[in-house]
């Protein structure tokens, strides 16, 4: 233990050029911050010299850099294994920016001692406790896990709001919206004011202020391909069920009843053709979850409720990624998923009940954990990896005798 202190010492977690490198960020970005997002960020002014631990909601892919204009210094980020797994870039991003690498899904100690490690230096550290962009709009699940490393860490806590993220970027789309966004310190929770809460009323705490809905007409978001790759979060038409859609430009469309749908600048869904039951997004996506949590998988373990084509690799964590097969064709079964490929579909079959977790990266990547083996696959533009995570954790939920369970792994 000695040794590993001291060789902390000589290999800090801090060092000058992240501050440099945030400074430079912040004189390049913040045009692209104001222009391109209409992100207007409000500075926390009662910072002085102290380190935060920051805890914000996350709703675009560009949510760090909003966090990082509105505190002075660098700002070091828990952020999932997926970043480390890139070769060189990786390496580049370690250098300039030092985050802090996390396993999803999965309890990971070295998180919480690095973590640990860069509090004791004096450093801020950010962290989005859903661990996902929000499908629907609406603050997702948060992991209760938080609560004991901010208690551990003993930092002030910064609840940072991001507000018309869903608007501008939603996670499924690929293109940013012309609108308003805010961003801003909501609430600071002192470590002498929350030290003898419970657990409970910590995490009560923190779920208010960082739980928004943007599941209303709040603004407009301009943009001619609105609806583009909203496939790629919904997969359960009201009409018919289980379904495959396909989008382009500002409406949907169900492949197998034909319903459209229109997705309007304030956000709203109109009905094309005929009326469609849902006013947002959000009211869709928890219909979506509704459903598949009351789905009966057995008709599935023997025909597959969906494929597609998909590369597939293996994650080397914090290296690199390998290739295995190129176009092969996924399968999703209510027990399992199968990947079939070459001339005569040999197959890699993983059972639910020997997988760790499924997770979705990005906007179309999805990883399957075996044990300590990780499994990463990436599809086409329309691919829905949502869906393979849900079934997932409903069987799961289902096996564990939790017919009631509502966590569908985001």
């Amino acid at each position: 233990m000695a040794e590993k202190k001291k060789n902390q010492k000589k290999n800090p977690w801090m060092r000058f050029r992240h501050r440099v490198v945030r400074n430079i960020a912040y004189a390049v970005l913040a045009p692209v911050v104001y222009f391109k997002y209409g992100m207007r960020v409000q500075k926390f002014k009662e910072q002085e010299n102290r380190p935060y631990l920051i805890l914000f909601n996350h709703q675009t892919a560009f949510d760090q850099f909003f966090v990082g204009m509105a505190f002075r210094g660098p700002v070091y980020y828990v952020a999932s294994e997926d970043l480390f797994s890139n070769g060189v870039v990786s390496k580049l991003i370690r250098y300039l920016v030092a985050p802090i690498p996390i396993k999803k899904q999965t309890t990971d100690v070295h998180a919480v001692i690095n973590c640990i490690r860069v509090a004791r230096e004096g450093g801020t550290i950010a962290i989005a406790p859903e661990g996902n962009r929000t499908y629907s709009g609406k603050t997702g699940y948060m992991n209760p896990a938080i609560i004991g490393l901010a208690k551990k860490l003993s930092l002030p806590i910064a609840l940072y709001r991001i507000e018309g993220g869903y608007g501008v970027q939603p996670r499924w789309s690929d293109v940013t919206r012309k609108g308003r966004m805010r961003g801003y310190v909501s609430r600071v929770l002192q470590p002498e004011e929350y030290a003898d809460w419970s657990n409970e009323e910590l995490f009560r705490a923190i779920r208010q202020e960082l739980y928004i809905n943007e599941g209303m007409a709040d603004g407009e978001f301009h943009h001619k391909k609105r609806a583009e790759y909203l496939e790629r979060a919904m997969y359960v038409c009201p009409h018919c069920g289980l379904s495959r859609w396909q989008s382009k430009g500002n409406v949907i469309t169900c492949q197998t009843c034909g319903q459209a749908v229109r997705y309007l600048p304030t956000k709203e869904l109109e009905g094309v053709g005929k009326p469609f039951p849902f006013r947002f997004v959000t009211e869709w996506y928890d219909y979506q979850c509704d459903f598949v949590n009351e789905l009966d998988l057995t008709p599935y373990f023997q025909t597959p409720m969906y494929w597609d084509k998909v590369d597939m690799s293996r994650v080397i964590p914090g290296e690199r990624k390998i290739p295995l097969l190129a176009d092969a064709e996924i399968r999703l079964y209510g027990n399992r998923i199968e990947i079939g490929y070459g001339e005569h579909k040999e197959l890699f079959l993983y059972s639910f009940d020997d997988v760790t977790a499924v997770t979705v990266l990005g906007r179309n990547k999805m990883n399957i954990y075996v044990n300590k083996t990780i499994y990463q696959f990436k599809g086409d533009k329309r691919f829905n990896a949502l869906k393979y995570v849900n079934t997932f954790y409903h069987y799961r939920n289902v096996q564990k005798g939790d017919q009631d369970g509502k966590f569908l792994g985001l």
